[in-house]
């Protein structure tokens, strides 16, 4: 990490936290809050959470932060405000006006200047100066307040009407609403609401020891509990000043490989399913049973849960198990390239998936499209490549990219991500090191910062870690990259029809629990 270069772009005293993950953090003023902003912008840097955290009575002040990925790594900003807010930055950054508006609902600190104040994780059961995230209050409250209607955004003219879809849906997905405007079945706007699966994240974190967040961590969303495990513990070991064992880190990305190649199997084989292909269902549901599997017979859990730990893993792996998993990797190889063959050759499935849900790569990095479908549109982000941590730095990951921005550019990304990480998989265990899997934790120093940068299969997982004078938690942003990527999917679907929304919106497929923290 560069940080005299960091100090000399952005004129400010930078000071680079320990730990793996590039960072650098600075306390800024009012108006160094939009000059950096700004400057990311033009540089081609991207906006990557927003969050605010209650200093009281410790300091008298709330701090707002804002994290930015730039080509040196991350950049930390921290901006002391009163109830009267900071400067807004949804001009700049277009994915920071639903970050804002929660922060407003969980802390009571509004985004000056901001166009959009509508609530967004409030669904009008709390009262108007019930702000959880504040220290004055326990999380614990219970109130009696119905919902409040929301004011969703009308589209008139001829012949147009609405569908209203959610947020209870017939199938077993999480629950979020979906307003469409529409002509016949043509979707001229779409517009979400989220923060159905709300739990109060934020406030259970406050107050535990930072080796105990790790499980709560690895909870936030169930189809990435090892993206989530890792950059907490990432975060925790930065501020613990914890060095863990390598063998420790080849066995996190090894987890994660094989995390991510699960819900690359099971979407590719719901989207041929969407698109009228039951055999690509089959198939991939098939592959991806055996998969988690051999998860459980490895690690002891399917979805590998509680396995990422602070200090390193709670798992090894033998020669058997090598063994195991290289023969796995053959087989699922071989049967993927053959569904690959055949989802490129079936006439009516690439109908479907040509052109659907499509996102300009200039849209998408306007909007900051992220992860796996901001790579599908032209977006090449992959924090294991571009700020590789232990041991990617040493695996020369192959990121994919298409420009295409449509459901067959999302698709094609899957497959070869599946493949690349077969092919990592193979390395980690063939260069595996030897030695220990995990150290003891240390007790924690109080009034420190963390942070953790993990590529999960959606997109980067970042997690942002603050302690107490006496070394608990004071708080802890955990942020998923569906947080860009949801306002993303309302411009994908507009001049689609409306039967294809489910296909579209599968090749995203998007975290609601991850996002409604």
């Amino acid at each position: 990490m560069n940080t005299e270069r960091f100090s000399k772009r952005y004129s400010l005293p930078f000071k680079s936290l320990p730990g793996s993950v590039p960072m650098c953090v600075s306390d800024v003023a009012g108006h160094e809050w939009l000059r950096v902003a700004e400057m990311v912008k033009v540089e081609g840097g991207r906006l990557i959470a927003i969050w605010g955290t209650d200093r009281r009575p410790l300091a008298d002040r709330y701090v707002i932060s804002a994290v930015y990925c730039a080509d040196e790594g991350l950049l930390w900003l921290r901006l002391v405000a009163n109830e009267d807010g900071y400067p807004d930055l949804s001009g700049i950054f277009p994915a920071a006006e639903r970050m804002q508006r929660s922060l407003f609902d969980l802390l009571g600190v509004p985004a000056k200047g901001a166009e959009d104040r509508r609530p967004w994780i409030n669904h009008g059961r709390w009262p108007k100066d019930y702000f959880p995230l504040r220290r004055a209050h326990s999380g614990k409250e219970q109130f009696d307040n119905g919902l409040e209607e929301y004011p969703f955004v009308q589209v008139e003219g001829d012949g147009v009407h609405e569908i209203a879809v959610g947020p209870i849906h017939a199938g077993t997905i999480e629950p979020g609403h979906f307003r469409f405007s529409v002509v016949g079945e043509k979707v001229l706007r779409l517009e979400q609401r989220l923060g159905y699966t709300h739990k109060g994240t934020g406030k259970l974190f406050v107050g535990r020891t930072m080796a105990d967040g790790a499980r709560l961590a690895g909870r936030i969303s169930g189809d990435s509990t090892v993206a989530f495990a890792w950059a907490y513990c990432m975060a925790a070991e930065g501020a613990a000043r914890c060095e863990i064992p390598a063998r420790a880190q080849w066995l996190r990305a090894l987890l994660l490989e094989r995390e991510r190649i699960a819900n690359h199997l099971g979407d590719l084989g719901a989207l041929g399913n969407d698109a009228g292909l039951a055999f690509g269902l089959a198939q991939f549901s098939r592959l991806k049973e055996d998969w988690m599997r051999l998860n459980h017979q490895l690690f002891g859990h399917r979805f590998m849960m509680d396995r990422v730990v602070p200090g390193g893993v709670a798992i090894d792996l033998d020669g058997a198990g090598v063994d195991l998993l290289r023969a796995q990797c053959n087989r699922v190889e071989t049967e993927v390239r053959a569904l690959h063959d055949i989802y490129d050759e079936h006439a009516g499935l690439q109908d479907r998936f040509l052109t659907a849900g499509r996102v300009m790569p200039k849209l998408a990095a306007e909007l900051g499209l992220c992860g796996m479908a901001g790579r599908a549109s032209g977006q090449a982000w992959d924090a294991r490549a571009d700020q590789a941590i232990a041991p990617y730095a040493q695996l020369d990951v192959r990121m994919a990219t298409h420009r295409n921005g449509d459901v067959a550019a999302r698709v094609f990304v899957r497959f070869e991500e599946i493949f690349e990480s077969i092919r990592l998989l193979r390395e980690i265990v063939r260069q595996l090191p030897s030695g220990p899997a995990a150290v003891p934790f240390p007790t924690a120093a109080g009034d420190a910062l963390g942070s953790g940068w993990v590529e999960g299969w959606r997109g980067a997982v970042f997690v942002a870690l603050e302690t107490d004078a006496q070394g608990n938690i004071l708080r802890c942003h955990c942020h998923d990259p569906s947080w860009q990527n949801w306002p993303v999917l309302q411009h994908a679907i507009m001049g689609n029809i409306v039967p294809d929304f489910p296909l579209i919106n599968k090749s995203f497929n998007l975290s609601y629990s991850g996002h409604d923290l």
